[in-house]
């Protein structure tokens, strides 16, 4: 296990009704003026809005609305929303969504105190010296933004879909209540819990030696999602269900699953092309790219791969052959995302065989990173793979 430092100051505040204490929550972190952010109508139809206002009012928090936030957030939101912020002196950002909010959210609350652009965030010119303050109220599970300090936004000029990373855009708090989950569509509902395995595979398939308490974390994670996912879609009202695929996209993201070892997501940044070209949802995207990587990086620890197999899909382990394992496990993974309604391949997806060389030059691979460092070739190989994949 290697040297790690574990950070995680959010307070996490689960149950039902819990929306209704967001007035004490930001008064608790210093908040004395709000930018209640979020994205479609659901959230204001759900009348979940209303009762966010209703908890500042009590408080005597005043605050201005901003929605909009739309899927694979856009940059051009988070420029008004910085506006707004300088224009009316508020000092705390709430996020009421999904990862998409969160991560428009935790944008704004960096550029609202830079002189700068925000973009050099995401582009890797500057390093966030502050932020403001941000609350969430979760509305999905999926991304983990409401534990993480990471944000991902697209720049509509050129489409380009980038990763930022502060601790200073951890969430104060997070309220977590998952009858918020229960209307979802069933479709949304596997996209977030592909994201959330997605999350904790990035993890798992690591380097280092010896991690075995990481390990089983991350398989606890994964078998939860096993057996929750189906229920999810076929009970979407279950509150049970909805709690516990609620709090395992949080340990998913938070760090914890992924202390003391190396970490890959070449998974993530070759997805996120496909979303910020197509505007697919980003966990349909991973379900396409995630075991198609995994077929193509096998041989490099046939035995990593063989252990999921065993641990998570509960393949009977091919002492003979174990790469015949590793690969019945990938297979049981698609099969798994198939029987949840995701897509396996480009087609199903909506992309384009075609459009994969302009997908290779956006990502940029140069000398990659992570388990299996990765050059174009590579990369082209895998959005092959993903744009023939079946269930056989």
């Amino acid at each position: 296990m290697e040297n790690f430092n574990f950070y995680s100051p959010t307070e996490f505040v689960f149950g039902k009704d819990r929306e209704n204490e967001c007035g004490a929550l930001v008064k608790k972190y210093g908040g004395t003026k709000v930018l209640i952010h979020y994205g479609g109508g659901s959230a204001v139809r759900s009348g979940l809005i209303d009762r966010v206002k209703a908890s500042l009012d009590a408080a005597g928090i005043p605050h201005v609305e901003l929605g909009g936030v739309k899927p694979n957030p856009h940059d051009s939101l988070v420029y008004k929303g910085i506006e707004i912020v300088r224009q009316n002196g508020i000092d705390f950002i709430l996020a009421v969504g999904g990862g998409s909010t969160i991560d428009s959210s935790k944008a704004i609350a960096m550029g609202a105190v830079y002189d700068g652009d925000f973009w050099d965030f995401y582009e890797g010119k500057a390093s966030a010296a502050a932020a403001l303050p941000i609350g969430v109220v979760q509305t999905i599970a999926a991304a983990g933004s409401e534990g993480s300090g990471d944000s991902v936004v697209t720049k509509e000029d050129g489409m380009l879909k980038r990763g930022a990373s502060s601790e200073h855009i951890r969430p104060k708090f997070a309220v977590q209540n998952p009858a918020l989950l229960c209307t979802l569509p069933a479709y949304q509902t596997a996209c977030g819990i592909t994201d959330i395995m997605a999350h904790v595979f990035e993890r798992y398939f690591t380097n280092t030696l010896e991690v075995e308490i990481t390990d089983r974390l991350c398989e606890a994670v994964l078998l939860t999602m096993v057996k929750e996912g189906p229920r999810a879609i076929a009970d979407p009202a279950n509150y049970q269900v909805r709690a516990n695929i609620m709090w395992a996209g949080t340990v998913a993201h938070n760090g914890v699953v992924g202390c003391g070892r190396s970490q890959d997501w070449n998974s993530h940044a070759i997805e996120h092309e496909l979303s910020a070209l197509y505007d697919c949802a980003h966990g349909a995207g991973l379900a396409v790219i995630m075991p198609a990587w995994m077929e193509y990086v096998v041989d490099h620890n046939v035995m990593r791969f063989a252990q999921m197999a065993t641990r998570v899909f509960g393949c009977e382990m091919n002492f003979e052959n174990p790469k015949a394992t590793a690969l019945e496990g990938i297979k049981a993974f698609r099969r798994f995302l198939h029987s949840i309604g995701m897509p396996i391949n480009f087609a199903e997806l909506g992309a384009k065989e075609e459009d994969i060389p302009k997908l290779v030059e956006k990502l940029n691979p140069g000398d990659g990173w992570g388990f299996v460092p990765l050059k174009a070739k590579d990369v082209t190989a895998i959005y092959t793979i993903a744009a023939h994949a079946s269930l056989d």
